[in-house]
């Protein structure tokens, strides 16, 4: 974090890094990592133990793009990304995550996320 960094992205990247140090992702309970942009949101489920994202959905996800048409507002694409990625993981097996919120408050988009996950069947 060096000079000409938004001041608010610098923010989250120290919060975020004080998360990281406590949430850690393994191989029976991996975690659920969000970044948010302007335009799109983003999720994987990511096993850090071996450093590899087991599943991701995001608003631009092929599944997804005919339904996000009809949708107006990003907070409810964003349930429709953790709906997806919950449906996902449980495809593959995987019914327990911890929440990584990658320093963003939990708000808005970023909760949307992770009640569409939970309402997919996801625990956390």
């Amino acid at each position: 974090m060096g000079s000409g960094v938004n001041p608010r992205v610098e923010g989250r990247l120290r919060r975020k890094k004080r998360i990281r140090k406590r949430v850690k992702g393994t191989e029976e309970r991996p975690r659920l990592c969000v970044y948010r942009s302007l335009k799109h949101m983003y999720a994987q489920i990511i096993d850090d133990e071996r450093g590899v994202t087991l599943v991701s959905a995001s608003t631009l996800s092929p599944e997804l793009r005919a339904e996000l048409a009809e949708i107006k507002g990003k907070v409810e694409a964003a349930k429709k990304v953790g709906e997806l990625l919950g449906k996902k993981a449980l495809e593959k097996g995987i019914s327990k995550v911890v929440f990584d919120r990658n320093g963003y408050k939990y708000h808005g988009r970023v909760r949307a996320v992770a009640e569409g996950a939970r309402a997919a069947g996801l625990q956390f």
